[in-house]
């Protein structure tokens, strides 16, 4: 199996996209260059391990941070999760949604300025002891004991440009800062890919532990999360920021009459609410994914069930070196304590 066909187009194609790119280099290399120097980098009481990734959307940040925390909670640690929350309002957004039905019990922080809302949940919660930052490898703001990033082997960042002439929010050389690489979606192309992107992955950060993961599909669910069946004529709804391999599990395992593709963090207008109900009739479900149904759930009047995937993150290889580093950082508590 071959890579898989870019879903879009860069956002800014042609040579002045590449112009802007190179204005975008200069700024993140002057950036990074200030937090090297530990310029507004803010260390927490606790140990914070981070989960990114060098691409914009979609390579799995979600059930990596979900791994990481049940790691913690199998080790007896208190975890928390602080993002950035994409279009959060009051603290709620489709991703802290998921987690907070996904991970019971599990604080979540979901504003813009992570520092304020850490240092609140920690003052309120003494219990916590590690944070895990989603979308983290970018937000340097905050110091980290364990840099997690996860590439796409679907999108071979060493093929790709900075934005907006590419999707990379950085250049590869900045993989250098990470303890753990994380190829995903291996399921989706063949073992010479991952090993060539390993390879240079290696190059880039000699140090770093290398894993090989895939997502899979280990079951579904219904509206009120309830085991179900996935069979029949099926309706696909999704707003992620890179479908493909969504879409292609989503043809193994049912048979997709239609689909309907929206861009990343689409907010669901009544419009697009009232396209899917309309899309629906006569077909036997509706098939979204956890972050879709966290906001399709506040509407209703489906035309068939909507069901969704329960998503894992697999090992091909690396699972237990990343365990041990995980494990590893939050033993640093006894001694920021």
């Amino acid at each position: 199996m071959g890579a898989m066909t870019p879903d879009r187009r860069p956002p800014l194609p042609g040579v002045f996209g590449r112009f802007v790119a190179a204005v975008y280099r200069r700024e993140i290399g002057r950036r990074n260059r200030a937090f090297d120097r530990g310029a507004g980098v803010v260390r927490l009481d606790r140990p914070v391990i981070s989960v990114g990734n060098l691409s914009v959307g979609g390579t799995g940040k979600t059930p990596m941070v979900m791994r990481v925390v049940d790691v913690l909670l199998d080790a007896g640690r208190r975890p928390c999760i602080a993002m950035r929350g994409y279009k959060a309002v009051d603290g709620v957004s489709d991703e802290a949604e998921e987690y907070r039905s996904r991970l019971e019990g599990v604080p979540v922080v979901a504003q813009g300025d992570r520092v304020a809302g850490l240092r609140e949940l920690l003052t309120r919660d003494g219990d916590i002891d590690v944070v895990v930052l989603d979308d983290g490898f970018q937000h340097r703001r905050i110091a980290r004991d364990l840099d997690i990033v996860l590439v796409d082997a679907t999108r071979d960042p060493f093929e790709d440009r900075l934005l907006p002439s590419g999707w990379l929010r950085e250049p590869v050389a900045s993989l250098g800062r990470a303890q753990v690489v994380v190829i995903t979606h291996a399921e989706c192309v063949d073992g010479q890919r991952i090993q060539a992107m390993a390879g240079r992955v290696r190059d880039v950060t000699p140090g770093a532990a290398i894993a090989v993961a895939r997502h899979a599909w280990a079951g579904f669910v219904d509206e009120r999360g309830r085991e179900a069946a996935a069979l029949g004529r099926a309706l696909v709804v999704c707003a992620i920021g890179h479908p493909a391999p969504f879409l292609m599990q989503a043809r193994e395992h049912v048979e997709v009459v239609k689909e309907i593709v929206l861009r990343d963090h689409d907010p669901y207008e009544p419009a697009t609410i009232e396209r899917i109900r309309r899309e629906g009739v006569g077909l036997d479900l509706i098939l979204t994914t956890g972050k879709d149904w966290a906001k399709l759930s506040r509407a209703g009047g489906w035309a068939c069930p909507v069901v969704r995937p329960v998503l894992e993150m697999s090992f091909d290889r690396g699972w237990e070196e990343l365990r041990g580093r995980v494990l590893g950082a939050a033993e640093q508590a006894a001694s920021i304590a």
